[in-house]
């Protein structure tokens, strides 16, 4: 059984440039275009990995973050944030809410194979 990937980004471009680097390793892609489809799709499907935009419109990333981590079936979830707030500020945030690494954007395919080399 293949390891499944949820991306999450309500950007369709950064979308399909992730699900492209992902399912080039090998891994099942499911997507999610919002905070809460996430957090539906992580319940629902339990995928090994999630990477997860941070801004987007009525949840955003880190909101679901905390909602999947909270939740035992999911809690265990690494969630990668890949987002255009990269500061330090916003690297601390993220780890604070429960997420395992932070991805600036632009990212390089490298970038994300090495997360999903290191968390699944």
């Amino acid at each position: 059984m293949s390891s499944k990937v949820l991306i999450v980004d309500d950007s369709r471009v950064d979308l399909e440039i992730l699900k492209t680097i992902v399912s080039k390793q090998g891994y099942e892609v499911i997507t999610a275009i919002s905070g809460q489809e996430a957090v539906e799709k992580a319940t629902s499907t339990h995928p090994d990995l999630i990477f997860m935009d941070v801004i987007m419109e009525n949840k955003d990333g880190f909101e679901a973050c905390r909602e999947i981590i909270s939740n035992t079936e999911t809690k265990d979830i690494p969630i990668i944030f890949v987002t255009g707030k990269c500061q330090k500020a916003d690297r601390i945030w993220a780890e604070l809410q429960g997420g395992k690494a932070l991805v600036g954007k632009p990212f390089t395919p490298d970038q994300i194979v090495n997360e999903i080399n290191k968390h699944i």
